[in-house]
């Protein structure tokens, strides 16, 4: 069995973090092993932590999730998260595995999470 896929939560909405975990919980192939509430936090808790995966929220006060990507190398799998729509072709131009659209159902988070572990078609 392969070990979990390790994530970080990235929104500056600490609700927003809690609802993500909880949609997370029925999935134990996905494992948070931090949160962030801005992108300079983000960053170091990548440099500490090495996710596989990153939740990651556009709209924050003091950046956008966007400015995240370039500092990470390699680039984990991102996975956005956001209330707003209009960023969607941006997300999968800098190469997102998924877009969700808050409030997502737990339907719609098992479909991301078969897109992680490859079992999507």
């Amino acid at each position: 069995m392969k070990p979990p896929l390790r994530c970080l939560i990235v929104d500056d909405e600490p609700r927003a973090r809690a609802f993500l975990r909880k949609r997370l919980r029925p999935h134990p192939e996905l494992v948070v092993v931090g949160e962030a509430g801005d992108v300079a936090e983000a960053h170091r808790l990548c440099m500490a932590l090495h996710p596989e995966v990153i939740f990651l929220d556009i709209r924050m006060p003091e950046s956008e999730g966007f400015e995240l990507i370039p500092l990470l190398h390699p680039v984990p799998q991102i996975v956005f998260v956001t209330a707003y729509s209009d960023r969607a072709y941006d997300a999968f131009q800098v190469g997102a595995l998924d877009y969700l659209l808050k409030p997502y159902s737990a339907e719609r988070m098992a479909l991301t999470v078969d897109k992680l572990l490859g079992r999507a078609t």
